[in-house]
């Protein structure tokens, strides 16, 4: 089996992070992206959920209320 390296560079300077520590900062790091990917489908999920909940209630009511708009509001002939 390989060893694990990671090598992250700032400011000009590397830091090589072998063994045991890599495995634990990469599983780390895929955890962190699993529960960011999460977060954002659960986020997409509700807004879908609460736009199409308001779509099923709000249009039937607005057709609603205009066709007796219209029928109350038409002159006698």
């Amino acid at each position: 089996m390989r060893d694990r390296i990671i090598v992250i560079s700032r400011n000009g300077k590397s830091t090589i992070i072998t063994g045991w520590r890599a495995w634990l900062l990469g599983i780390a790091a895929i955890v962190a992206a699993w529960l960011l990917m999460a977060l954002v489908v659960f986020v997409w999920a509700g807004v879908a959920v609460t736009l199409g909940l308001a779509f099923v209630l709000v249009f039937p009511a607005l057709i609603v209320a205009a066709l007796f708009w219209t029928c109350l509001s038409r002159k006698p002939r």
